[in-house]
């Protein structure tokens, strides 16, 4: 069975590549591919004047990204056989169920039925998977401050990365946001690193983590 996984950013193609084989595992004859949005844009971006690239909405990259992505999915797979397509995207300040109910319609028009699949949101964005699991985050990051995770609501709309800056990073958020990009994306991409590593899917406290985990494994068993 060959399952791919689309998610937003560098950091959370990361934390998967760390977390999927202790939901679904790499054996059992599984083929199993971590795909970066972001390394699929270019696609929707040359076929642009340079200018108008630049002014794009990011939303509107997304989603012409995955409509070309999951049609060529459709294309390739004869009758989807055998293929598992999984979408993970950060709902960020969007409207849940609008946002959702976007991305599904997104998702059906351009498979067409011809694969199983789902679409999945981290909420408020991927930080918060990690967030969901603060022994976690205190084994990679002993000297993390214990009193900002504890006071963290899980899956809340609050500036989820920050929040985990102003526990592990020296300086905390105001510290990185003044230093800016891309160090920020190489901040996050350590975190996901070092702390995934330690996780425990199975005692994740984060709502969003736990749909795309046991929706994954329902997708998985369905095929068999």
């Amino acid at each position: 069975m060959r399952v791919e996984i689309l998610v937003e950013d560098a950091s959370g193609k990361i934390m998967l590549e760390h977390l999927i084989p202790q939901i679904i595992g790499y054996g059992n004859g599984h083929k199993i591919r971590v795909i970066n949005i972001q390394d699929l844009k270019h696609r929707v971006m040359s076929r642009m004047p340079r200018r108008l690239a630049k002014t794009l909405p990011w939303d509107s990259i997304l989603f012409q990204t995955l409509s070309i992505q999951l049609t060529a999915y459709r294309k390739s797979f004869e009758a989807g056989i055998g293929l598992i397509v999984a979408v993970i995207v950060d709902l960020d300040y969007r409207n849940y169920d609008e946002f959702l109910l976007q991305m599904n319609e997104l998702f059906c028009c351009s498979c067409e039925h011809k694969f199983s699949g789902n679409v999945f949101l981290a909420v408020e964005e991927g930080e918060a998977w990690l967030l969901g699991d603060k022994r976690a985050i205190l084994k990679a990051y002993p000297f993390a401050k214990k009193y900002v995770l504890d006071s963290y609501v899980q899956d809340s709309i609050c500036g989820t990365w920050e929040w985990l800056a102003d526990a592990i990073f020296r300086g905390g958020s105001e510290k990185l946001t003044e230093i800016g990009y891309p160090q920020i994306g190489r901040e996050k991409c350590q975190w996901a690193d070092n702390i995934a590593k330690y996780m425990d899917t199975e005692n994740n406290t984060s709502p969003s983590f736990i749909t795309f985990r046991d929706g994954l494994k329902q997708l998985v068993n369905d095929k068999k």
